[in-house]
């Protein structure tokens, strides 16, 4: 059973978050272990296996990055530490970027560690609106496989601007105040 199978909704990148919320706390109350003290072994087991389903999908369903990625999983699309191939103009466009990072770090130039910033944002806006339309209108239909490249390549994408941007944060936080 996958997460949202046990949700009781059709698969979607977009969950109405107000529907995640209702069934979190219905499946919270149906599956929480305290109501089975002196239930078997075995059905004590099972009802602590779903509750722990329950709280992972929570967690996934208010993520947009985690739903992607669970997707992608679901449909057998994604490894655990996958060496996945992009394109070599993003991957050019994104040592751009990382150059400029090194740039400003080394000259300590907040303004420069701003323009990188906004060339990050700025590509990772361009990734979206990309796929916008796959991760708005997305419907399992069984045979989605130009989708789930186009998504598959947002994801990982996504992964290396994220890192930069979270490497913008760290040099901004261990910046001299001045």
């Amino acid at each position: 059973m996958n997460y949202f199978e046990l949700y009781e909704m059709p698969i979607t990148l977009k969950p109405d978050q107000a529907y995640i919320k209702q069934k979190f706390y219905a499946l919270s109350r149906q599956y929480h272990p305290d109501f089975f003290t002196n239930a078997s072994d075995e059905e004590q087991a099972s009802v602590l296996e779903k509750s722990s389903m329950v709280n992972q999908a929570f967690k996934i369903f208010q993520n947009e990055d985690l739903t992607i990625h669970y997707l992608l999983q679901i449909k057998g699309l994604i490894e655990e530490e996958e060496k996945y191939k992009l394109s070599p103009d993003f991957l050019m466009e994104v040592m751009d970027i990382n150059e400029q990072l090194m740039d400003a770090e080394v000259g300590a130039d907040p303004s420069a560690l701003s323009h990188t910033e906004e060339q990050a944002k700025n590509l990772m806006g361009q990734i979206y609106e990309e796929v916008a339309p796959t991760i708005n209108n997305y419907q399992d239909k069984g045979d989605d496989g130009p989708a789930m490249k186009e998504l598959k390549d947002y994801y990982y994408k996504k992964k290396y601007l994220q890192r930069i941007l979270g490497k913008i944060v760290e040099l901004r936080n261990i910046a001299p105040r001045k």
